[in-house]
């Protein structure tokens, strides 16, 4: 598959200068889902930081991060490319549908009809067309998730992390916009990054990649 590789090479986090998390070695290939589980406290959400570039000061680190063999250390957050999701949708409620997803375009999109498009294209792989001019508010929670799900793809990402996204949707819900996001990161050759404490997203994953327990 055609597609990123995400690399963690001997990746260690210290909070005042107690060892947190590690020494982590991992290796994710195009569409793969690695799955991170472990208790509150134990650097789940640390580590995506880490990897988005932004750990904060009382936080060190040591280790690498290479995606495609390019390592992220020098690159400032926003040249990092990577994609991420949390428990709560973060729409921006004062922006339409649409709007919010135009935001997310990467910047290499240039020209209205162009942008238009790209939005178009990804409400309908959302099952949202004609979702353009909605009220973000009038969505329910699969449509919303599924919106914020295209927005950041719509960033053009090397790297999906996921903060426990699903955790807030029901059941029912929760297993099938689990399926959309990891299928979506397939097709994409995407390496996924899930952050967990869900016994059920973490089987869902597993067919896909491997898991990691933290202590």
């Amino acid at each position: 598959m055609t597609g990123y590789r995400l690399e963690l090479q001997g990746v260690a986090l210290h909070l005042n200068g107690e060892r947190l998390l590690g020494p982590l070695t991992l290796d994710v290939g195009p569409g793969e889902v690695a799955t991170i589980m472990g208790p509150s406290g134990s650097g789940k959400s640390s580590l995506l930081a880490f990897l988005c570039g932004m750990l904060p000061p009382a936080f060190t680190a040591e280790g690498r991060v290479l995606v495609d063999g390019e390592d992220l250390a020098p690159l400032p957050a926003e040249r990092r490319r990577i994609g991420i999701l949390f428990q709560d949708d973060l729409l921006f409620p004062h922006l339409s549908v649409g709007d919010n997803l135009a935001f997310g375009l990467s910047p290499t999109v240039r020209g209205r009809s162009e942008r238009t498009a790209r939005i178009a294209q990804a409400l309908a792989e959302a099952d949202l067309a004609g979702f353009a001019d909605r009220d973000p508010a009038t969505l329910s929670g699969g449509q919303r998730a599924r919106a914020a799900l295209m927005r950041t793809l719509l960033s053009d990402p090397r790297l999906l992390l996921l903060d426990e996204p699903f955790s807030k949707l029901d059941a029912a819900l929760r297993a099938r916009f689990r399926a959309f996001v990891f299928d979506h990161a397939r097709r994409r050759g995407l390496p996924v990054l899930l952050v967990t404490h869900d016994p059920a997203d973490a089987e869902s994953a597993a067919n896909r990649g491997k898991i990691v327990t933290l202590a």
